[in-house]
């Protein structure tokens, strides 16, 4: 029969409406039966789980964000539900298909699991600001139907080793306790160079601590860490990740995109994307977005029937002089 242990994982994935967890101790329970010869039972509960399955998956319930009942949490972790679905972002091809395949590896966790292996669970982002890092986290958890908790950096650190170290644990202890998406934002803050010269050993020390807890972390929450300053982590921040996803600036295809999709309620006129691609060259997705309102906003007001070529070029010009300045 199940052991304690799984009685207590049924009823918390239960209560957080985590399907694939909870059929995945199901099928333990049953492979504890079958080696206690409750052979009979141990099938029934399979087949149970099979057919459980193939039913239409069901929105699971939001479970109570663990900054509410844990005090000292609340300090260190934000939470939310996104609506943000991966289908709303628009990102470089390499990329959408290393996150699809993300998606896909939790989704089946359980198959993989019984074939003794483990999805990738530990993502670091890395790329300008702007690209989609922070939206992605928001993206896993909105399609994984998971909350999303934000990591404030500024009430984890102190100048305390000590109390850091702690406040650390009390995270990852959350990972464990309550699955969901774990954003580390700006992690350079807790992952810089060990060697640099203008360092001091406190955060050096945190960084070890930090370090320690991703190679003993095993719980089934997704950990990601975004940064737009990759060349100042230390170098085994790189080897504790399952994948490191770089976020480029946008492509002239992917600029077209973002333009579309954020004016998908506003008519375009004939627009000259070559013209586009070349005023957006070397903004980020979130700067292209921001142009794109203002030239929609501009024609709105001026009682234009469309968006034009002009009122871009001159939007996107306009980042470009505030992203030099």
């Amino acid at each position: 029969m199940a052991t304690a242990d799984q009685m207590k994982a049924l009823v918390r994935s239960h209560a957080e409406g985590d399907d694939t967890k909870f059929y995945a101790v199901a099928l333990q329970v049953a492979a504890r039966a079958a080696r206690g010869g409750q052979s009979h039972f141990a099938q029934e509960l399979r087949d149970l789980v099979d057919a459980l399955r193939k039913q239409p998956v069901r929105e699971p319930g939001r479970p109570i964000p663990v900054t509410q009942p844990r005090g000292e949490l609340s300090g260190l972790l934000s939470v939310s539900y996104p609506e943000t679905r991966m289908a709303d972002l628009v990102l470089e091809p390499d990329v959408r298909e290393r996150l699809d395949r993300v998606i896909v590896e939790q989704r089946q966790q359980d198959r993989l699991r019984a074939q003794g292996f483990r999805p990738l669970r530990r993502l670091l982002l890395i790329g300008p600001p702007g690209t989609g890092k922070t939206m992605t986290a928001s993206a896993l958890a909105g399609d994984l139907h998971l909350p999303l908790f934000l990591i404030r950096l500024d009430g984890l650190i102190t100048k305390f080793m000590g109390e850091t170290a702690a406040k650390l644990r009390l995270v990852f202890d959350a990972l464990s306790e309550t699955r969901g998406v774990y954003l580390f934002d700006e992690v350079d803050a807790l992952g810089g160079e060990r060697a640099r010269t203008n360092d001091v050993g406190e955060i050096r020390r945190v960084l070890n601590s930090f370090l320690q807890f991703l190679e003993q972390d095993e719980s089934d929450s997704l950990l990601v860490a975004a940064t737009n300053h990759p060349q100042m982590l230390d170098r085994a921040m790189f080897r504790r990740f399952d994948a490191v996803i770089d976020y480029p600036l946008p492509t002239a295809d992917v600029a077209k995109a973002v333009i579309r999709n954020r004016l998908a309620n506003v008519r375009l006129g004939r627009i000259a994307w070559g013209d586009i691609a070349t005023a957006a060259k070397g903004l980020s997705h979130a700067e292209i977005t921001l142009a794109s309102e203002r030239a929609a906003k501009e024609a709105i007001l001026a009682k234009h029937d469309a968006v034009t070529t002009a009122g871009l070029v001159v939007a996107l010009r306009e980042r470009q002089a505030r992203s030099t300045q």
